[in-house]
């Protein structure tokens, strides 16, 4: 036999075999009717749903998302699934989507679990949490660890079931009015943060305090806050930040935040199974856009940040040390106070150390190298 033929014999031969094992160990769709051999169609179904956000009109990246998504559903399911967005206030508050969508009064909503940690402290972690895990890592942990079923086992308490609703990727640590020199210069400071990062910063005696987006560049300007986190240059530009602080110290208290995309469970259940395929699809799609597109905004206007002239800078080694130090004793306080919290910080920080060696040596080193 000639070399080529051999070749092509060989290529044919490979890609035949592996046709045949990829078929043989595809899993096995759980929507897939194994006696009509069939998916579920229903097409002659049109569901409407109304999904609340937790953001104000025409809110840039985490709004455009919502409405990407709404429209991409539509598209997929041809019609037989229509989502109108609304904008915070408009049906029920800000916040109120979380008890709303539970209730049925709306059907969905968008939003962050850690603005819900007073219905459980859990729900802290499925956002994220002090110098916690990457974008890359929390996606994984939701897609091939246990976040997604324990994230569904609590929320169905609620009559409620969460999907990934994007990342907003490594977040800024917050804008300072004056230079942080050691953490002494944090005491009695006035800083706008939520989450566990804003329970963290307390332990080191910052004041934490949460005021609504419009009011915060107001209260930097008069003096009324010393300092507040937001996200990054992206949204953080758009807020004028820049104008009135000009020192911008990175991120690590929020590594990686997940956002949540959240369906009343009754609505949800009554949807065919190719309904909800859609709607698995169009969600991981939403979470995977809204991670690039953080990415590319935060980059552009990063330029902005340092053409006003805006110090960009690490808190001191004594800061973060402390940081670290009181991010343990808050888990372990609640991991105290609430089971599921113990149970979900268990996994979730297992899954931490499991990916801790593979993202020091894959992407750190990539990035000392580059």
């Amino acid at each position: 036999m000639k070399r080529r033929d051999f070749i092509k014999t060989t290529i044919a031969t490979a890609a035949a075999a592996s046709t045949l094992t990829g078929c043989r160990d595809l899993p096995k769709d759980p929507n897939y009717n194994k006696e009509k051999k069939t998916f579920n169609y229903n097409r002659g179904k049109k569901v409407k749903i109304k999904l609340a956000t937790s953001w104000p009109a025409n809110f840039p990246i985490m709004g455009e998302g919502v409405e990407r998504f709404a429209t991409r559903l539509t598209q997929l399911s041809g019609g037989s699934i229509e989502v109108k967005v609304f904008a915070k206030n408009v049906l029920v508050p800000a916040l109120g989507v979380f008890d709303a969508t539970s209730a049925g009064a709306i059907d969905a909503y968008h939003s962050a679990a850690y603005y819900y940690k007073g219905k459980n402290e859990a729900f802290n972690l499925f956002t994220g949490f002090p110098f916690g895990l990457t974008d890359t890592e929390m996606n994984a942990w939701f897609d091939w660890g246990d976040g997604m079923r324990l994230w569904r086992d609590l929320y169905a308490k609620y009559n409620l079931v969460p999907f990934k609703g994007g990342n907003t990727g490594v977040q800024m640590g917050g804008w300072f009015k004056k230079e942080i020199k050691s953490l002494d210069d944090l005491k009695g400071l006035k800083m706008r943060i939520p989450g566990l990062g804003g329970e963290v910063f307390a332990k080191l005696g910052v004041k934490p305090t949460l005021l609504p987006a419009g009011e915060i560049y107001v209260a930097l300007e008069r003096n009324m806050l010393d300092a507040t986190e937001w996200l990054g240059p992206s949204l953080d530009t758009k807020m004028g930040f820049h104008k009135v602080a000009k020192y911008y110290y990175t991120g690590w208290h929020e590594p990686a935040s997940s956002l949540s995309l959240v369906f009343n469970k009754k609505k949800f259940d009554k949807l065919s199974d190719e309904q909800k395929l859609m709607i698995e699809m169009a969600s991981q799609e939403l979470n995977a856009t809204m991670n690039s597109q953080f990415q590319y905004e935060n980059a552009k206007e990063l330029k902005i940040v340092k053409e006003a002239g805006v110090k960009i800078d690490s808190l001191p080694k004594d800061v973060l040390k402390a940081a670290k130090k009181a991010m343990l004793e808050v888990a372990e306080q609640k991991s105290e106070d609430s089971d599921d919290f113990k149970k979900v910080w268990e996994n979730i920080y297992a899954f931490l150390e499991l990916n801790r060696d593979w993202t020091d040596i894959g992407l750190k080193k990539y990035l000392e190298i580059r």
